[in-house]
């Protein structure tokens, strides 16, 4: 996760920067901003996951840089970074993922960077946007919704895709969940990386490790991640799929 500092005290800088660094699994983005105007030029031209950002700071203060981000389509996630906890209401209400009051502890600034890897509001509307309303191109994440909340699937985790009336099974790496969408419109989307090999069914062309048929004149289809589990083939796709795995 890349990180843009903004904080106009150059010892603050310096200390948020080589705490980040200490954590692991962050890039500090250089150079830092010193004050609101830099920060949103630096936010456009290196494009941060998280901006950990002062609120006290000449001209543009931190809460002013929160607002204009929130206009934008996909925003970074914005940790602020505050004297006090005076701004905490004000903070949020900004859009802020979280905020950690200076001097910086290790253990809180890890807490509100562990937040901010989440997708903000924003972030998860673009991730799980059907293609047809975002006019991007296919998403890069599945939402379901489970009792654990809203679920994010990374595509390339999914293994297959079936439907049972009104419902789609996905089943992923390391689970299944059910999604409220049509089989047909995510043939539609995700057509380049998934073939469909029953009426009810798709499955991930990466994911296809053997055609093999049954001494009944089945056709079984195995994928890796099922354990040994394999998905009936029907014979009108046969054919299809047979040609599909040529070209694998």
């Amino acid at each position: 996760m890349n990180v843009l500092i903004v904080d106009d005290e150059p010892l603050a800088r310096e200390r948020l920067s080589r705490m980040v660094s200490e954590l692991g699994g962050y890039t500090v983005l250089e150079p830092s901003a010193t004050n609101g105007e830099e920060a949103l030029a630096l936010i456009d031209s290196h494009k941060p996951d998280i901006v950990l950002l002062d609120i006290r700071m000449p001209g543009l203060d931190g809460l002013q840089v929160a607002a204009r981000l929130c206009e934008r389509e996909t925003p970074p996630a914005v940790v602020f970074c505050t004297g006090s906890d005076e701004f905490a209401v004000e903070a949020l209400k900004a859009g802020a993922v979280g905020y950690v009051v200076k001097p910086v502890r290790t253990e809180h600034l890890q807490d509100a960077l562990k937040r901010a890897e989440r997708p903000n509001r924003a972030q998860l509307s673009a991730l799980t946007r059907p293609a047809a309303e975002s006019g991007n191109g296919p998403r890069s994440h599945i939402s379901a919704r489970t009792r654990k909340g809203i679920e994010l699937i990374p595509l390339d985790q999914v293994v297959y895709f079936i439907a049972d009336h009104k419902y789609v099974t996905l089943r992923h790496e390391h689970g299944e969940v059910l999604l409220d969408e049509p089989l047909k419109a995510l043939e539609d989307e995700f057509g380049e990386r998934f073939v469909r090999i029953h009426r009810n069914a798709l499955v991930a062309r990466e994911r296809i490790e053997r055609l093999q048929r049954t001494p009944l004149g089945h056709f079984q289809l195995y994928l890796k991640g099922l354990n040994g589990d394999a998905l009936i083939v029907s014979r009108r796709h046969v054919a299809g799929v047979r040609k599909m795995m040529q070209g694998l």
